[in-house]
């Protein structure tokens, strides 16, 4: 793998990645910027949205010093439509082995989405050990993640679904879990009316709570 950007430093960046669903293209910078000055500087832009690749690359132009990532990523296409909007890392659901194989020789670092060993392992053949764990609470939660990350000590996860201020030092609490994927500090109501200023209070609470042990 060559890639411009190791993920463990993707993980490193921030406590709690947010999973922006940007639905109109004016609200993508505000949004970053009242994540960033919630304490925020890591991204997920999910491609389910049209103007998605937009935002991707209207954020990384306007905020040069914040790791924009593409989410929702489903084949090899998207991974090269979503580095070429200036995406710096790329985050699946689930993995297939083509697309695995296309994104280790791609320029920027895939986090594969996995649920249960057997995919773990299918990563770890693949030389992925930083991986998605989706959709968590649906599979289980922060208990069946310790269960399953226990005989592989040397995989880093984000786990993603499902996770709330009420359930997250459950994942922080575990050694496994490198940083945390979520969307509750990106309401869709506060959105629409554009309280920037609600956001950031919640991603600053949001780095607060990961940082609480259960």
């Amino acid at each position: 793998m060559n890639w411009s950007l190791e993920p463990d430093a993707v993980f490193a960046a921030s406590p709690v990645v947010p999973v922006m669903v940007v639905e109109h293209l004016d609200d993508a910078i505000p949004m970053a910027e009242a994540l960033l000055a919630g304490g925020i500087r890591v991204f997920e832009i999910t491609l389910r949205t049209d103007c998605a690749l937009q935002a991707i690359t209207a954020i990384t132009e306007a905020m040069p010093n914040a790791l924009v990532g593409a989410g929702t990523v489903l084949n090899t296409a998207q991974y090269d439509t979503a580095v070429a909007a200036g995406a710096k890392f790329v985050i699946s659901p689930g993995m297939t082995p083509t697309l695995l194989t296309h994104a280790k020789h791609g320029p920027v670092p895939l986090i594969p989405g996995v649920c249960t060993p057997s995919e773990i392992m299918l990563a770890l053949e693949h030389g992925y050990t930083h991986l998605k764990f989706f959709p968590a609470e649906a599979n289980g939660g922060a208990a069946a993640l310790a269960a399953i990350a226990a005989p592989l000590p040397h995989v880093r996860f984000c786990p993603t679904g499902g996770i709330n201020p009420a359930n997250v030092a459950q994942y922080t609490a575990l050694p496994c879990v490198a940083t945390i994927g979520g969307s509750w500090m990106l309401p869709a109501k506060t959105i629409r009316t554009g309280d920037w200023g609600y956001i950031s209070h919640l991603a600053h609470e949001a780095i607060a709570l990961t940082k609480q042990q259960c």
